[in-house]
């Protein structure tokens, strides 16, 4: 999963993530490819959702495709 809420909100025990999976049929834009370590992964977009924030562990950083998942976040709200 990828924690797509702000660090600039207060803290709630939720957090709001995006799953990704290795296999996902993918639409343009809306389900890029995220890449972590040496796999790839398809960000499922339309599985948003808020979980609890203690049932997650911190396994990496995909900060620097930031770009790719705020577009597909943009795509799932307006559709652009």
């Amino acid at each position: 999963m990828v924690v797509v809420e702000s660090d600039l909100l207060p803290p709630d025990p939720a957090v709001v993530v995006i799953p990704l999976l290795q296999e996902y049929p993918a639409v343009r834009y809306l389900n890029p490819v995220i890449e972590h370590g040496e796999t790839e992964y398809f960000l499922a977009t339309r599985l948003i959702a808020a979980v609890r924030r203690s049932a997650l562990r911190r396994v990496g950083d995909v900060a620097d495709q930031a770009d790719r998942i705020t577009r597909a976040v943009d795509v799932l709200m307006g559709g652009v």
